[in-house]
């Protein structure tokens, strides 16, 4: 299977081709993927180096202009080293864009704390009008995209090499993956197979989650049962309680509790792999048990 990444640059290229409203700006990341797009569209195919304010200033302005600009480095250099310009250039002034990440929270562990971006949905929390997207899988990741390009708001897309095996209808809404009695569970992109596989034989409400803002608090609601007493972990493959706040907002005249699973605040100064990584935030599927186990059950 193709990363979410080998996708984002095959349906970005299609999309170059479709629609001459379409723009690119990068910042050296994926630029060789890219390199036949760029000599088709050198006027809409722009490598800014590694300037990633300039990113973001130059998407600004191509929207200004009435462009629709995806705008693609790791996500740390996208959302944390310009969050000024995103806040500024893009929000401030009222415009459009797509932010397209890759990295995830820690897919190049060997890149080290500068590749990682576990803060950054919650950052992008902070600023309103934002539409945040979490792909679990490639197919997955073709859809928000080419959803997109048509539009003029803000979108963050997402990408991880983490995948689930197989997708899942991805759009605005929490859709029912597993119904149980004991709890509800909130398997966010990436996290939905190795949440299925923490919670095998627990009578609890499996949900997925691929679009994380704006959240989905009727869904919620349905699924905890109105009127009765709700237990709701949300399991996220990024900074840990990020969602804790919407989901609480989405019960508040509801008896409930509220648990947030991700990735820690601690920096990990070892390089690993991911899968160490995840093991170390307690995202492996037996340590995930043990903490979804011991909320439901009391």
């Amino acid at each position: 299977m193709d990363t979410m990444r080998d996708r984002f640059i095959a349906t970005t290229t299609r999309l170059l081709e479709d629609d001459p409203r379409l723009a690119l700006v990068l910042a050296e990341i994926s630029r060789d993927g890219f390199e036949g797009a760029a000599r088709a569209h050198p006027d809409r195919v722009v490598n800014v180096g590694i300037r990633e304010q300039l990113l973001i200033g130059a998407g600004a302005g191509m929207a200004l202009t009435g462009m629709r600009p995806f705008l693609h480095t790791f996500a740390s250099f996208l959302v944390e080293r310009p969050f000024e310009q995103v806040k500024l250039d893009l929000g401030h002034q009222g415009v459009g864009g797509v932010l397209v990440s890759a990295g995830g929270s820690y897919d190049w562990p060997a890149g080290g704390f500068t590749h990682m971006a576990p803060g950054d949905v919650a950052l992008l929390d902070t600023l309103d009008g934002w539409t945040v997207r979490v792909p679990g899988h490639p197919d997955e990741a073709e859809a928000f995209l080419e959803q997109a390009a048509t539009g003029d708001d803000r979108v963050y897309v997402r990408l991880s090499l983490q995948s689930n095996r197989a997708p899942h209808p991805a759009g605005p809404s929490l859709s029912t993956v597993r119904q149980g009695t004991g709890g509800v569970v909130i398997a966010v992109g990436p996290m939905l197979d190795t949440v299925l596989a923490a919670v095998d034989g627990l009578d609890v409400t499996v949900l997925y989650a691929t679009t994380v803002r704006p959240f989905d608090a009727a869904g919620l609601r349905r699924a905890a049962g109105v009127g009765r007493a709700a237990d709701v972990v949300i399991v996220e493959p990024y900074l840990a309680g990020t969602s804790t706040a919407v989901a609480n907002d989405a019960l508040a005249d509801l008896p409930h509790r509220v648990l947030g699973l991700g990735v820690g605040r601690a920096e990990l100064r070892r390089y690993g792999q991911m899968a160490d990584h995840l093991a170390a935030h307690g995202l492996d599927p037996r340590t995930l048990r043990q903490r979804i186990a011991a909320f439901v059950s009391r």
